[in-house]
C-alpha cells in the first residue's frame, strides 16, 4: 500500500487515511438483564421493519400494549439463567469481543489493519463503530455481519443501519459488505471438527443430530428471502462431511415468535416427538449462530434438554457454536482474508 504520508506537500494538515477497517457485527444484547435494559434492548429490535414486516398501524399497538409490557420480564429471566457473571455480560458480547481482539492479533503485523466490532442493537452500535474506524483513518471498511445464512432479518439489517450511518457522512469511506458463506467448505469442515471434538468426549452415541437453524416466518421465506434454501445446504453439506445417512440427521428451525408460521420442522416439537418415538439419545448444535447467545445456550441447553428427558429421552448434549475457538477463528480469518484482497496485499 503505498505510504500516504509521504506524498503529502509540504505544511499539509495532518490527516488520518489510507487504512481499512474491519467491523465484525452481531445481534445483539442487552446491558443487563433488569427490566428497564431489555425493554431498551427488546424495543429497538422489535421495532425494525426487517425483523416484523406487518404494518406499523397493525404491529406497534400490540409491541407497545402487550409485548413490552410483560415480555422484558420474562426474557430478563432467561438471561439471567445464562448471564456471563464473571464479566457481567451477555456470552454473545463476550465471545464477539473475543472474535475481534483475536482477528487483531491475526493481522497484527500489519498496521493499516484495524479491527473491531459492534452489535446491531444494543451497544456498541454500528453508526458509532463506523465512525470511530473513519477517526482512526480507515478510509475503506470490511463490514462482516456474523450470519453464515443470509436473512434480510439478520444480514440485510446489519447493512442497512451501516448504510443509514453513511447517509450521515460527508466524507464516506468505502464499504465492502460479507457475503453469505454457508457453504463455504472452511466453514463446513469447522463445523464438522466441532461435532467430532465434542461427541468424543462422550460415552454414548447420539442415535440423531439436529442441526437447528433460527427461525424466519414462511412468509418472508415466500417473498424471496434465500435462507432456508442456504441452511438447508449447509445442513446437507454438514451431514456428507460427517458421513451421516438421512435417517440419523435432521433440519429444524427454532426460535418462533408471534402467531405466523414459520419455517419447520420446528425444533421444540421434533425434540418432543423423537423423545415420544423412543429415540433415547440425541445431540443438537446450531450451525446457523457464530455465537453462543440465548436461543442456544438457554433455548436448546436448558429448554430443549429439559423437554426431551421429560417426554422419555435418555441422554441430550448441546454441542456449543464455533464461538473464539481455534476452529471458529480459522473461518473469520479465512472470510476476511478473502474480503481484504484488492485492498491488502
Amino acid at each position: 500500500m503505498t505510504d500516504i504520508h509521504a506524498i503529502r506537500p509540504e505544511n499539509h494538515p495532518e490527516i488520518a487515511i489510507g487504512k481499512v477497517g474491519v467491523l465484525l457485527v452481531n445481534l445483539g444484547t442487552p446491558d443487563g438483564t433488569d427490566k428497564k435494559s431489555m425493554r431498551r434492548y427488546l424495543e429497538e429490535f422489535l421495532t425494525d421493519k426487517r425483523v416484523i414486516e406487518w404494518p406499523r398501524a397493525l404491529w406497534y399497538p400490540i409491541l407497545y400494549g402487550i409485548v413490552l409490557a410483560r415480555r422484558p420480564a420474562k426474557v430478563g429471566k432467561a438471561y439471567e439463567s445464562i448471564w456471563n457473571r464473571d464479566l457481567d455480560e451477555s456470552y454473545l458480547r463476550t465471545y464477539t469481543r473475543n472474535q475481534a481482539v483475536n482477528l487483531a492479533a491475526t493481522f497484527a503485523g500489519n498496521p493499516n489493519i484495524v479491527v473491531d466490532w459492534a452489535m446491531r442493537y444494543g451497544n456498541p452500535s454500528i453508526p458509532d463503530k463506523i465512525a470511530e474506524l473513519k477517526a482512526e483513518g480507515c478510509d475503506r471498511i470490511v463490514l462482516y455481519p456474523l450470519y453464515p445464512q443470509y436473512a434480510a432479518s439478520t444480514t440485510a439489517t446489519v447493512n442497512d443501519k451501516a448504510f443509514q450511518a453513511l447517509l450521515k457522512m460527508r466524507w464516506q469511506p468505502a464499504l465492502r459488505t460479507v457475503p453469505p458463506y454457508h457453504d463455504d467448505p472452511v466453514y463446513i469442515d469447522a463445523l464438522a471438527r466441532s461435532v467430532e471434538a465434542h461427541l468424543a468426549k462422550l460415552d454414548w452415541e447420539p442415535e440423531m443430530l439436529i442441526t437447528s437453524f433460527h427461525g424466519i416466518p414462511v412468509s418472508y421465506f415466500k417473498k424471496g428471502d434465500p435462507y432456508h434454501c442456504q441452511c438447508r445446504k449447509t445442513g446437507r453439506l454438514l451431514r456428507e462431511r460427517l458421513g451421516l445417512s438421512e435417517d440419523k440427521f435432521m433440519v429444524t428451525f427454532q426460535s418462533r415468535f408471534g402467531p405466523e408460521e414459520w419455517l419447520q420442522p420446528y425444533t421444540d416439537k421434533t425434540v418432543e416427538m423423537l423423545a415420544q418415538k423412543g429415540v433415547k439419545r440425541i445431540a443438537v448444535m446450531n450451525p446457523g449462530f457464530v455465537s453462543d447467545c440465548l436461543e442456544t445456550l438457554e433455548e436448546i441447553g436448558e429448554q430443549a434438554h429439559e423437554s426431551f428427558i421429560e417426554n422419555g429421552g435418555e441422554h441430550f448434549t448441546h454441542i456449543p457454536c464455533l464461538n473464539d475457538s481455534e476452529d471458529g477463528m480459522r473461518v473469520i480469518e479465512h472470510v476476511v482474508s478473502r474480503e481484504l484482497k484488492g485492498w491488502i496485499n
